[in-house]
C-alpha cells in the first residue's frame, strides 16, 4: 500500500480536485491512503480569522463568509447543480466555527487557533472524498483526529507514537482493504478529543506518520514543481532537479529551510526504510525525485534562502566566558519562548544566533535574555545555506552583501547577510 499527499496548491480550485482524481484513477498498485491539506491559501485566511476573533475585530464574520463562499464555489463547480450530500456536510462543519464566533474568546489562544484553523483540512477532505466517490473511486473519509494522537501542546502537538500506531493498525488498516481512504494532514487529537495541529505546514509530517504506522511501500508528495530542485526558482533563474537524495541530505536541507518538504517528514520514513517520492501534479508522468537510504552526495550544490531573519548576539554582562552554564540558561530561554535557532556561532565572550523574526516572540525573548546578558540585535537579514558549497557558490550569493555571520562544516556553509545599501 502507498500514501499520497496533496498540498493546498493541488486542490486550490475545482480543476485541481479533478486533476487529483485523475491521478488517483491511474494508480494501480493496490491499497491507497490520501492525505490532503487545506485548499489553496485557506490556512492563511483562517489564521486571519483567528486573529480577528481573538482581537474581537468587526471583520471576523466577513472573513469567515469569504472562507465559506470559497469552498461552496468549488462544490458547485464540481457538482454543477446537483445537490450532493457534501454541501450539507460542509455547511454543518462550518457551524462549529459560527458558534465559536458568537462568544468572546475565553480560552488559551493556541487552543482557539487549533479549533479554527483545523477546519480547513476537514472541509477540503470532505470535498475531495465526495468527488472521488462521484467519479467512481470507492472512497471513505477518515478523521485524522481519531488516529493521530497527540499531547495538549496546541499549535505544535507532540505525537504519542505508541497510541497512534496501535489505533491506526487496529482501526484504520482494515478499512484500506475495501476503500481508498481520504484523511487530513496537519491535525491530530488529544486523549480528551480536542483538536490539535502539528505545526505550520505539517501535512507532510502527517503523511509520514500514516506511512510509518501502516508500513507503506512508499510515500509520494505531489507538488507544483517537478521534484526537489537545487534552489528555489523565485531566487534563481536557473535550477536543476535532483533525481535522487539520501535521507541524510533531505533532513539537512529541510532543517535549513528547504520548503519542498516539512522538516519532520523524513525521520519516520527513514526508521522504516520507506522511500519518499516528490512528484509534480502538473506533469504526473514525470519521475520526480526519490529520497531513499542510498547515500550518494548531491550532484550539484543546493541553495536555501530564508528571509526576514534576525541576528541576536548575546554577551555576558561581566565579560566572563560563554561557558556551559551560560549556554544552558540561553537555550532554556529560547525553548521557553519557542524560538527556533536557524544557525549559531559562539566565541569566548559571545553567542550569536539567526532566527525567524517573529516580532512578538523575539521581543519577549530579548526582554528575558536582557536580565542576564547584554544583547545586540539586527533585523531585515537573510540566511543563505549552501549544501556542498565551494568558493564559487559562496561568491555567487554574496554579491552586494555584507556577511555578518558565517558558519562552515565539511559539506555546509551558512551565512547571515544584509544588503550593502541597508543601514540597519
Amino acid at each position: 500500500m502507498e500514501i499520497f499527499k496533496f498540498g493546498g496548491a493541488s486542490v486550490k480550485d475545482a480543476e485541481g480536485v479533478k486533476n487529483l482524481a485523475n491521478i488517483v484513477r491511474d494508480y494501480k498498485n493496490g491499497e491507497l491512503l490520501i492525505v490532503i491539506s487545506a485548499m489553496g491559501k485557506i490556512t492563511n485566511k483562517l489564521e486571519e480569522l483567528n486573529y480577528a476573533y481573538l482581537n474581537q475585530s468587526e471583520n471576523a464574520h466577513s472573513i469567515f463568509e469569504e472562507v465559506k463562499h470559497f469552498h461552496f464555489d468549488i462544490i458547485e463547480a464540481l457538482f454543477e447543480g446537483k445537490h450532493n450530500p457534501v454541501y450539507d456536510d460542509v455547511a454543518n462543519t462550518f457551524v462549529e466555527i459560527d458558534w465559536l464566533l458568537e462568544d468572546e474568546p475565553d480560552n488559551d489562544p493556541d487552543y482557539i487557533y487549533d479549533q479554527i484553523v483545523s477546519i480547513g483540512e476537514v472541509v477540503s477532505t470532505k470535498i475531495v472524498a465526495a468527488w472521488l466517490n462521484e467519479t467512481g473511486n470507492k472512497t471513505l473519509w477518515a478523521d485524522a483526529r481519531n488516529y493521530i494522537k497527540t499531547d495538549n501542546t496546541y499549535r505544535e502537538g507532540k505525537v504519542d507514537w505508541d497510541k497512534t500506531n496501535a489505533i491506526i493498525q487496529k482501526e484504520l488498516k482494515p478499512l484500506l482493504a475495501q476503500n481508498i481512504i481520504v484523511t487530513q494532514g496537519f491535525i491530530g487529537g488529544t486523549s480528551e478529543n480536542y483538536t490539535t495541529t502539528l505545526g505550520r505546514e505539517g501535512s507532510d509530517y502527517s503523511a509520514a506518520i500514516f506511512a510509518s504506522c501502516l508500513d507503506a511501500n512508499a510515500l509520494t508528495i505531489w507538488k507544483d514543481v517537478p521534484g526537489v530542485l537545487n534552489a528555489d526558482p523565485k531566487w534563481f533563474d536557473e535550477t536543476e532537479k535532483i533525481d535522487q537524495l539520501s535521507y541524510h541530505d533531505a533532513i539537512e536541507l529541510t532543517y535549513y529551510g528547504a520548503t519542498v518538504i516539512h522538516p519532520k517528514t523524513i525521520k519516520p520514513l527513514q526508521n522504516k526504510g520507506i522511500p519518499l517520492f516528490v512528484r509534480s501534479f502538473i506533469t504526473p508522468e514525470g519521475n520526480g525525485t526519490a529520497i531513499t537510504k542510498e547515500n550518494n552526495p548531491l550532484p550539484v550544490p543546493s541553495f536555501i534562502f530564508k528571509v526576514n531573519q534576525a541576528l541576536i548576539s548575546i554577551f555576558p554582562k561581566d565579560y566572563s566566558f560563554i561557558i556551559e552554564e551560560n549556554l544552558s540558561n540561553i537555550f532554556d530561554l529560547f525553548h521557553k519562548h519557542r524560538v527556533k535557532i536557524n544557525t549559531m556561532l559562539n566565541s569566548a565572550i559571545s553567542f550569536s544566533v539567526s532566527v525567524d523574526d517573529n516580532e512578538e516572540k523575539i521581543s519577549k525573548l530579548i526582554d528575558a535574555l536582557s536580565a542576564q546578558f547584554t544583547i545586540k540585535y539586527n533585523k531585515n537579514l537573510e540566511l543563505v545555506t549552501i549544501r556542498y558549497y565551494n568558493q564559487q557558490t559562496i561568491d555567487r550569493v554574496a554579491v552586494d552583501k555584507d556577511i555578518l555571520l558565517e558558519v562552515k562544516s565539511r559539506h555546509t556553509c551558512q551565512m547571515v547577510m544584509k544588503d550593502k545599501n541597508t543601514n540597519r
